[in-house]
């Protein structure tokens, strides 16, 4: 039996193409790294301290649902690339 849990995760990039990683399940749970590969090893050091530091954590996190888009009027000119 495997002790493992799956926690979804969001990846974005900045401007400057660093990888941002969020895991919306833990609250303010994110992390950062120059590559895809750091990013997401370093959102799992983040993952574990959370849990390490609150135990019961598991217990209230978050349900994720997915991403969904949303159109809105483009007023202002706003290029998204």
């Amino acid at each position: 039996m495997s002790n493992n849990i799956s926690l979804p995760i969001i990846v974005e990039v900045d401007e400057d193409g660093c990888f941002i990683v969020n895991c919306p399940s833990i609250r303010g749970c994110r992390s950062y790294g120059n590559t895809i590969d750091e990013a997401m090893a370093n959102v799992k050091e983040a993952i574990e301290s959370c849990l390490d530091e609150q135990s019961n954590l598991l217990d209230n996190v978050n349900k994720y649902v997915g991403v969904r888009e949303i159109s809105i009027e483009n007023k202002s000119g706003f290029q998204y690339a």
